[in-house]
């Protein structure tokens, strides 16, 4: 393999949803965070020694190998299965560290205070999961069976989305006057069968009809 080429190919494509640049590892717990992302995601590439810019650095010390592995055994919860290879560049070693999407979500990652939080991959950002990935994840492993008929609240739902784009939990507990909890349980129940999807924009969540 003409490694390379293949890395910039790679540093060609930029950040993204599945590709995320290390300049170094100072902080197994930040590494851990994308590892998370990653996994509770699609998968993805950790470039390590590499600048935002695409600038090759190379790893500085070989503690940067274990800092990975720390992060995925240590500082993950379940641990993160990944495939790591080294590449030489000129003299200088770019880490290439492959996260496969998981199997037993949601992964998280700890903080500094050792509490644990789940993270997602939108498109360059780890960004933090709310309690309605967390449900539909926790519900993915029941039998989904079929709708028999709708509650009320359920109907108010979609009700609303045939009218307005999209809604967030906040307006649909105001809306149908129901707690964060049962409104958190039918988002997601609905984003399971298909019937709505979240997107995320300025900074927030929000709920629209799946087209």
């Amino acid at each position: 393999m003409d490694h390379k080429a293949y890395i910039y190919s790679l540093i060609g494509e930029g950040e993204h949803q599945q590709q995320d640049f290390k300049f170094e590892i100072s902080d197994a717990r930040k590494i851990a965070k994308t590892l998370s992302a990653f996994s509770n995601t699609e998968g993805g590439r950790l470039l390590i020694g590499v600048k935002d810019n695409g600038k090759i650095a190379g790893i500085r010390t070989e503690e940067e190998i274990y800092m990975i592995e720390a992060a995925a055994k240590l500082y993950c919860q379940p641990t993160v299965p990944y495939e790591m290879s080294t590449h030489d560049i000129d003299g200088r070693t770019v880490l290439e560290v492959i996260v496969p999407p998981g199997k037993n979500k949601p992964y998280y990652a700890k903080d500094q205070d050792n509490r644990l939080w789940a993270y997602i991959r939108i498109r360059d950002e780890n960004i933090l999961a709310t309690p309605v990935h967390l449900k539909v994840w926790q519900q993915e492993g029941k039998q989904q069976g079929v709708f028999v008929h709708y509650t009320k609240p359920e109907e108010q739902l979609l009700d609303y989305l045939t009218s307005h784009p999209r809604i967030t939990i906040g307006q649909y507990c105001r809306m149908a006057r129901i707690s964060r909890l049962k409104a958190e349980n039918t988002l997601a129940k609905f984003i399971r069968f298909g019937l709505i999807e979240p997107i995320f924009e300025n900074h927030r969540f929000y709920f629209q009809g799946s087209e």
